[in-house]
């Protein structure tokens, strides 16, 4: 239970990450406007390879040693100390190597760049990875969601017309600084203090290294349209991208959050020398991500070129088409993310996560160049789409000696069926209503209880799984 207690509090985390702008989206996408937005998108889009770069993949270096060190709490605080000094002094680089290239190259949006940079500065300090290293996803989620709250309230009181963009950045920055100060206080009785000599940071290094580079190369395939878009597309269709791309995201979040709630829970297992462990739960978790991102998929590209418009208004009415092409990536990723994140990751085989997902960088580096220019923001979207199943195709490689890939994917045709039957229903009903909250809703309600009873008559994998769990409770 304490892994369904985790999944619940980190996919709440992850939710809460992308639900403050995606709550504010329907009015900050009317009064700062699509270029605003795109301008917004395309700096931001900067700031993200140098935080990255500060972070240092510790992210996910930490998180996996800390599990390692659980149950010792002297070792525990020597990794803690050393990994986060790592961090801090990495960021700093980080730090001054961006605003030395905002002084000396950037004329246009110097303002808004350097307003950017708070980013670097939340991310040095985050120390997040260890409470999900220690399977703690309470606190992150409950400090996090007073800060994001608080946030939502200051943009709806300060930003209130196209001026305002400087005070918007500012308000997302300072909301991810404060959430990483506010973690630091429950630290206290968590670690001790460990004298410096023995922190040793650079034996830190190398291994963090080899994690940043498969994050920085997924990053690069995320980051990538957004500036490729605005140096090959106007603004407008930056933002139009962008507030699709989050909309996905959204929805994803709810997936992907079991990546980061089992990678130490397997880690802990692959310690502990339990193989058969690792597999059973790699299994049930492929299973999960499958049965829950199939119709997350197929019900996003049923409402997707009605909802684009109403929610964020006429201005935005291509953002339809970005998350209707955009929405088979849920799955993609959903899918990377077991055989990535879930197994690769935690059982030291890093570099064959590096290569697929250097592959898929490179992949969508090259769709983008044709499709961009072809079909703009939709282009983009369907250039992710693309990378993402070549990632995933690359790892199901990796996995076929140790992984029953028949396995993995022997029940997936009955998810696939009703969500496709799902689609067909709710997608017709979407052209007869009109979009207002009360028929989304009823949409949405529509779609989950086909979705659902078509579960329940082909006896998928998933009510098992469910009916055990209650057995259990």
């Amino acid at each position: 239970m304490k892994v369904i207690k985790n999944y619940l509090y980190n996919a709440g985390y992850q939710i809460l990450l992308m639900l403050a702008p995606v709550l504010t989206t329907p009015y900050v996408s009317r009064v700062l406007g699509a270029n605003n937005n795109g301008i917004n998108t395309y700096t931001n889009g900067w700031v993200t390879f140098f935080y990255l770069a500060g972070q240092l993949g510790i992210s996910l270096y930490g998180n996996r040693e800390i599990a390692y060190q659980r149950k010792n709490k002297y070792e525990r605080s020597k990794t803690f100390w050393s990994i986060i000094s790592l961090q801090m002094f990495t960021s700093s680089i980080a730090l001054i190597a961006y605003l030395l290239a905002v002084f000396l190259f950037s004329s246009a949006f110097k303002v808004y760049f350097l307003l950017q940079a708070l980013w670097i500065v939340a991310y040095g300090i985050d120390v997040s990875w260890y409470f999900m290293g220690m399977e703690d996803f309470k606190k992150t989620v409950s400090r996090n969601t007073i800060v994001k709250l608080i946030t939502i309230a200051l943009i709806f009181i300060l930003v209130r017309n196209q001026n305002d963009l400087a005070k918007y950045i500012f308000l997302l920055g300072f909301a991810q600084l404060a959430g990483s100060f506010t973690l630091w206080p429950y630290l206290r009785k968590s670690i001790q203090w460990v004298k410096i000599n023995e922190w040793h940071p650079l034996k830190r290094f190398y291994p963090a290294l080899l994690l940043f580079i498969p994050t920085i190369t997924t990053q690069i395939y995320l980051v990538v349209n957004r500036i490729m878009l605005g140096r090959m597309a106007p603004q407008a269709a930056v933002s139009q991208f962008n507030f699709g791309d989050n909309i996905v995201k959204l929805v994803l979040a709810v997936v992907t959050a079991t990546g980061t709630v089992m990678l130490p829970h397997i880690a802990n297992k692959f310690a502990s020398g339990d193989v058969k462990g690792v597999r059973e739960s790699l299994y049930k978790s492929f299973d999960f991500v499958t049965a829950v991102s199939v119709p997350m998929m197929f019900g996003l590209m049923a409402i997707a070129y009605k909802f684009a418009p109403w929610f964020l208004g006429n201005e935005y009415g291509p953002t339809g088409g970005v998350i209707f092409w955009e929405a088979p990536a849920i799955l993609m990723i959903a899918w990377s993310n077991v055989t990535g994140t879930q197994y690769l990751m935690p059982i030291h085989r890093e570099h064959q996560y590096t290569i697929s997902v250097t592959v898929g960088a490179v992949i969508n580096v090259i769709a983008n160049l044709f499709l961009i220019s072809l079909y703009g923001a939709n282009g983009a979207a369907v250039a992710t789409v693309i990378s993402e199943f070549s990632v995933t195709a690359v790892q199901l490689f990796y996995v076929k000696g140790t992984i029953r890939r028949r396995a993995l994917f022997a029940p997936i045709w009955r998810y696939l069926l009703c969500g496709l039957f799902m689609y067909l229903v709710v997608s017709r009903i979407n052209e007869i209503m009109s979009m207002t909250i009360v028929n989304l809703i009823l949409q949405v309600a529509l779609g989950i209880i086909i979705y659902g009873g078509g579960l329940f008559l082909l006896k998928a994998p998933i009510i098992k799984q469910a009916k055990n769990l209650l057995k259990k409770e």
